[in-house]
């Protein structure tokens, strides 16, 4: 009886794991240098794979439920090692325990600014974060990419390569949408399906899935930010005109609030319609430049030029420029130069 139960002692007949923390992705099941036991009976729970491993490759997958090991349900075991039908002897085997529940709440962000090309404000840097989660969808892929032999394994081991993958992505997906930079708080919802689509194939190499991904915030440069404060500042002044009145009645109100009031009522009335006036001088009415006076000329006799009246060469060509013959001061014909009277219609000279 005593050897027996010696023997007994060094054979598995459950198999089975329990998952206490929130982060671990595969756990081995220590067998202890015992081996299993035919018909021992294995329990996977909701959210788990059990991955059977002879020798470094992978063999049988068992999905949710309760298994009586045996050569029926372990085919790939039993191919691989050459097992007649009705074996039921003890074997050693490397089991896997590998968690596919989403792991929530993991957070990315930008660790050196994003460059875009905006329409509004041209290359802009954009810095982002938010949260994000995955689970794995293929635990073959997962264990032959990712995992490999370790005894524990937890998402810390690939939050590094899937933060980098995001950011990658958005750099990419933020130049592809073209949304501008003001608009891109309104959109978010909209990008996030947009990340999804573009970290599937990523995510699946590795035999993960991305569930969710949720974009926080997308914040401006400082300067951005503040052209952007500008801009909003001139669309809620709008009517300027309104504006002044506005003002005006502020500074009555303050005045009325004002126990020693009448000259404050005067001061904020004046200062109100001063402020108004001169932003209505200044945003609608263009500034007027004084004109100068422009000095008579006469055309020159030979080029055409204008020259000043009176002169005896013309400045651009040198030619000497006829005098003006005299006419009479009534009818504007031509007399003789020293004619007391015009010929044409007798007016005195």
């Amino acid at each position: 009886m005593g050897i027996f139960n010696m023997i007994k002692g060094q054979l598995i007949d459950v198999i089975e794991w329990t998952d206490s923390s929130a982060s671990t992705m595969v756990y081995r099941y220590d067998a202890g240098g015992k081996e299993i036991m035919m018909g021992a009976q294995l329990t996977v729970r909701e959210s788990q794979v059990a991955v059977f491993v002879n020798e470094g490759k992978i063999a049988d997958v068992f999905q949710p439920g309760r298994y009586e090991l045996s050569t029926q349900n372990m085919p790939v075991m039993t191919a691989l090692k050459s097992w007649k039908y009705g074996f039921n002897s003890p074997f050693k085997a490397e089991v896997y325990f590998v968690n596919t529940r989403q792991f929530l709440d993991l957070k990315w962000g930008t660790s050196n600014p994003v460059m875009m090309r905006d329409a509004d404000f041209g290359m802009i840097r954009l810095r982002a974060f938010g949260i994000y989660s995955f689970r794995v969808q293929d635990p073959v892929a997962f264990l032959r990419e990712v995992f490999g032999t370790a005894a524990l394994f937890t998402t810390e081991g690939v939050e590094g390569q899937l933060k980098r993958s995001i950011v990658s992505s958005l750099s990419d997906m933020l130049a592809q949408s073209k949304i501008p930079a003001l608009d891109l708080a309104a959109n978010y919802d909209e990008l996030s399906q947009l990340m999804l689509g573009a970290l599937a194939p990523k995510a699946a190499a590795l035999g993960l899935k991305f569930d969710s991904f949720v974009i926080e915030n997308i914040s401006l440069p400082e300067e951005v930010e503040k052209a952007m404060d500008r801009r909003t500042s001139m669309g809620v002044v709008g009517d300027l005109n309104r504006y002044a009145q506005f003002q005006s009645a502020e500074a009555v109100r303050e005045a009325a609030n004002n126990p020693g009031g009448g000259a404050g009522l005067g001061a904020g009335l004046g200062a109100g319609m001063a402020m108004g006036q001169m932003m209505q001088n200044a945003f609608q009415q263009p500034q007027q430049q004084p004109q100068q006076p422009q000095k008579a000329t006469v055309p020159c006799v030979s080029c055409g030029q204008p020259i000043a009246p009176g002169s005896r060469f013309c400045p651009q060509c040198g030619a000497a420029q006829k005098k003006a013959e005299p006419v009479c001061r009534a009818c504007g014909q031509p007399i003789a130069e020293g004619a007391r009277f015009c010929p044409s219609c007798g007016a005195q000279q």
